[in-house]
């Protein structure tokens, strides 16, 4: 059935006597968007779209956009990997907001960085057969797919934010609603170009049909009511203000993983408002917030829900977890962890500025001068760019800042199960400290995670 008569038979289903076949025989001879226009925007019944789930595909985008576009909480949904793909063979996405010199430095320094992608690769593929000779049970085809593999692990820090990808996406109506939102008020014209063509897309008949029948639209009536989330793009705008005027802390960089235990809810709440747009660690915030008065940090709340209208979500701030990792992470382990769906993500902005990750074995292959030099000249072209285009010449191997707040059942899967030897080495050791740090603090509860310390490896698994 398509999303929205599905949802409106199942809430049928659960609001009257008769059977599911019942059901969806009465939705064929009524109009579900009448429905929905009554029940779903108009009474705010909004339980009534998590009913009806959508498949949506968004190809040739770049991975800045594809982060953005997987950033739900209730989504599910894979990107291109990293790993399985020769990126030095699709070109890369320019941001349409560059134009003139700019543009041409920004394809420079793309161009750059792809050429020294595609190079890494091969010579670090070839380090490795060196360093990693063939087993005689293994065959040759699976031996050189894990090689290429771990190669492309070490060349993918030379990717960059405007690689293109592809996203394939479940959702309900009601995630994909706010999705449409969230991306309309981006302050990427690509992303916000998105929102757009995904309410068209939802307006038209599917492009790929699994039978010759003719089908509906997914979602005709989402399409005309998904407008840009104002108040998500306003609260930003307001928080950012106020923080520029009240609050100061000193710069530091601080620890890769830091776990921080909030033991007192507003300040919590309050810190993690302005984490997204400070450049600080979040420790730094809890304890500058902890120290205010009450009415202070109530006073962050207010800025925050100033432009909330009546249909407004509180902002994802308000969102709590007993544990808060904070870590300074390169880009491309973020990409890793960002996947995890089960907790409440904040990032700072894409500055550059806190340098970057050099991967070991591209250190043991002797490539490392090289790839500082890349990497060197990527960032400072970088830095003379505008805001926002800029950051889609971030490097994956740069690094950032990001908020992950969890209970401690998903601080054991993504610590145990991003652990294992057959991941990436970059978010192995970061799940690793995830580990350490709760052995630290609660070493009752470390002692359940069964993590796989980094040093043990098995480089010809995938």
């Amino acid at each position: 059935m398509p999303p929205e008569k599905s949802a409106y038979a199942l809430a049928r289903y659960s609001r009257s006597a008769d059977s599911i076949r019942q059901s969806v025989d009465w939705v064929r001879t009524h109009n579900s968007q009448q429905f929905l226009e009554s029940f779903y925007f108009q009474y705010g019944h909004q339980s009534i779209a998590d009913l009806g789930h959508t498949v949506l595909c968004f190809e040739g985008v770049s991975e800045l956009a594809a982060s953005e576009i997987e950033d739900e909480v209730l989504w599910d949904g894979q990107a291109k990997s990293s790993r399985y793909q020769d990126f030095s063979k699709g070109g890369f996405i320019t941001p349409p907001e560059l134009a003139g010199d700019d543009l041409n430095a920004y394809q420079n320094a793309g161009n750059a960085l792809i050429a020294a992608y595609k190079d890494t690769h091969a010579k670090m593929d070839a380090w490795l057969r060196e360093q990693l000779p063939r087993p005689e049970e293994m065959k040759p085809e699976a031996y050189g797919r894990n090689i290429a593999a771990r190669a492309f692990d070490v060349a993918r820090y030379l990717l960059f934010w405007g690689v293109p990808t592809n996203v394939g996406q479940v959702t309900s109506i009601r995630t994909l609603e706010k999705q449409i939102r969230r991306l309309r008020v981006s302050e990427y014209a690509e992303v916000c170009e998105l929102g757009l063509e995904v309410a068209e897309a939802c307006a038209a008949k599917p492009e790929c049909l699994w039978t010759d029948e003719e089908a509906e639209p997914l979602a005709p009536t989402l399409a005309r009511h998904a407008e840009p989330d104002e108040y998500l793009g306003k609260s930003n705008a307001d928080l950012a203000l106020w923080a520029s005027q009240n609050f100061s802390a000193p710069h530091e960089e601080g620890v890769r993983v830091d776990l921080v235990r909030p033991n007192d809810t507003l300040t919590e709440i309050a810190a993690t408002l302005l984490y997204p747009v400070c450049d600080v660690p979040f420790r730094t915030i809890y304890d500058t917030v902890r120290g205010w008065s009450d009415a202070r940090k109530s006073e962050i709340l207010d800025v925050a829900l100033q432009s909330r209208g009546r249909r407004d979500d509180m902002l994802r701030g308000f969102r709590g977890g007993q544990y808060c990792y904070d870590m300074l992470i390169d880009v491309g382990a973020y990409r890793d962890m960002h996947r995890h769906r089960r907790c409440h993500q904040y990032r700072q902005a894409y500055s550059g500025l806190h340098g970057y990750e050099v991967p070991r074995q591209l250190v043991q292959a002797g490539l490392e001068a090289e790839f500082r030099a890349t990497m060197d000249a990527a960032l400072e072209t970088m830095h003379h760019l505008p805001n926002p285009a800029r950051q889609y010449l971030l490097p994956f191997g740069a690094k950032s800042r990001f908020l992950f707040k969890m209970d401690f059942a998903e601080a054991e899967y993504i610590s145990r199960v991003r652990s294992g030897v057959k991941g990436h080495f970059s978010y192995r050791e970061i799940a690793w400290e995830m580990k350490l740090r709760m052995d630290e603090q609660e070493p009752e509860l470390g002692r359940l995670i069964q993590a796989t310390p980094p040093w043990i490896e098995d480089p010809l698994k995938r």
